[in-house]
């Protein structure tokens, strides 16, 4: 679990290879170059349990910062590189970060971010090398451990940032993400993990940090691509993969994805938003009974996790509690009926509290002492529990609840569909109805009669109040690198000649 300590065994093993161009960092350079930046950190004046912030994307330089960080026992929070300044800048206001270390790519947006921010050193990632580069490589004595503060993704509001408990444990003792890495899914030194996603995001940065823990290595796409995706899966020999359901979408509905070679496969897992059952069927069907889902918060007060056989045995499941025990409760806190839909609560776990905003973690807690992430869902007899959505994206139409998650989930499983989200339009009769946003997989065959073959496709699987009265055909949906729908910035329109409306 120790970095040096690995380095020293296997200096020339790689620990990050760009899927793209093969360009390879070993665990011998990441060890040295840490340390040296570690060093170069402690001299500028940080020290424990100060915060610096990370403005990277997906390559190489991300991974000598990050270590630095973490060996030097400092709070380090990674920034989407695609906000806006004023985005960025409230992130590493809110931080509290020293400095700000970024990608030379993103030098500019870097030094517009420093503008923002009174009181925030900026430094490149050539800045950081270079002011590194006359320092020992050897490891000093009385390395703590740091940790990343991650800040929820912002998709109903200003993101939030959730701040971890620092104890100081010595340098090698690992986040609770390494070690369940390897209990859980077998990471371990044989592992060759794929990273499609940003490593400004909780579980590519945690998960790629965790697999160099455990020794293995990591295959880090520049970005995702599902027929580079799987050409990465056959060229690197991938062990484990992580995606979200999107990126599974898109490869099921890749032309010619049976021609790669996936055999080298372990370990498929999927997490961050809600994957429609039909399509989960074709991934088991696909990859095999190595299919895993998980469901969890950067709030760390839940850890939900299920199987292949037990999800096929329990469709539609995120799986049963790890940590703590779950209840279901309506809006009085009253503990509902097994089967019944309600907000989901976790007894039993850590406290977390949303850094600078109290009242944010009053809402998020109850007399009981129990915590919510605000999702809602429902509890079978065998305590599985079935997400249904967000509190806040629930429609009401004339009177009636409906979760778009359920329609949406029918929605993707045709097979003209490449994305969909649904919303709620005003109604004068019902308040508001039901909407479908479509991205087709064929842009050219959105029309009038795709969308009345759409709505028939809900017709014949829901309720017909749960069946959209209208189609709209997009070009694309918003959605966070981590495949969650950024509904806030979805706008509908009631137009003829991009759908129907019966």
């Amino acid at each position: 679990m120790n970095l040096t300590e690995i380095a020293a065994r296997h200096p020339d093993k790689p620990a990050i290879v760009m899927a793209g161009s093969g360009e390879t960092l070993t665990y011998g350079e990441l060890d040295a170059a840490s340390v040296r930046a570690a060093r170069f950190l402690a001299d500028e004046g940080l020290s424990f349990k100060d915060h610096v912030a990370l403005l990277y994307g997906n390559g190489l330089a991300f991974y000598p910062a990050a270590w630095a960080c973490q060996r030097s026992g400092l709070y380090w929070t990674p920034v989407n590189h695609h906000l806006t300044v004023e985005e960025a800048a409230y992130i590493v206001a809110d931080c509290g970060a020293r400095i700000l270390l970024a990608d030379d790519a993103f030098a500019d947006l870097a030094a517009e971010i420093g503008k923002a921010v009174p009181g925030v050193r900026v430094l490149t990632a050539s800045a950081l090398a270079e002011g590194a580069a006359g320092y020992p490589a050897e490891a000093p004595a009385g390395e703590r451990e740091g940790t990343y503060m991650f800040y929820s993704s912002g998709t109903t509001g200003r993101p939030k940032g959730i701040l971890p408990a620092l104890p100081g444990n010595p340098f090698g003792t690992g986040l609770p993400i390494d070690h369940n890495l390897g209990a859980m899914f077998g990471f371990g030194a044989d592992t060759v993990y794929l990273c499609p996603a940003p490593v400004y995001h909780a579980a590519p940065a945690g998960w790629s940090l965790g697999t160099v823990r455990n020794g293995g290595t990591v295959v880090l796409m520049e970005r995702f691509d599902p027929a580079e995706t799987l050409a990465a899966i056959e060229r690197h020999r991938v062990t484990h993969a992580q995606f979200v359901p999107t990126m599974l979408i898109r490869m099921l509905k890749l032309s010619g994805r049976g021609a790669y070679d996936v055999t080298s496969l372990r370990v498929v897992v999927h997490a961050a938003a809600p994957c429609p059952p039909d399509i989960k069927r074709q991934v088991i069907d696909w990859f095999g009974p190595i299919v895993w889902e998980y469901y969890s918060g950067s709030e760390g007060n839940c850890f939900f996790l299920i199987g292949s056989e037990d999800w096929l045995a329990h469709p539609g499941s995120v799986g049963r509690a790890t940590i703590g025990t779950a209840h279901v409760c309506d809006d009085l806190g009253r503990e509902m009926p097994v089967g019944e839909v309600g907000t989901v609560w976790f007894e039993g776990v850590p406290f977390f509290a949303y850094h600078n905003d109290p009242g944010r973690t009053v809402e998020a807690h109850n007399a009981r002492g129990w915590s919510t992430l605000g999702d809602v869902g429902r509890l079978d007899a065998d305590g599985y529990l079935y997400l249904v959505d967000r509190r806040t994206d629930l429609i009401i139409s004339g009177g009636v609840n409906i979760y778009p998650q359920e329609i949406e989930n029918v929605l993707a499983a045709h097979p003209a569909v490449l994305d969909v989200a649904i919303v709620g339009l005003p109604d004068e009769d019902l308040g508001r109805r039901v909407h479908a946003l479509v991205q087709p997989v064929d842009p050219d065959g959105a029309g009038p009669e795709l969308a009345e073959e759409l709505l028939a496709h809900c017709a014949e699987r829901l309720a017909r109040f749960k069946t959209p009265r209208s189609v709209e055909f997009v070009a694309d949906l918003p959605r966070t690198p981590t495949g969650k729908l950024l509904r806030r910035a979805l706008t509908g329109n009631d137009t003829t000649d991009k759908g129907r409306t019966p």
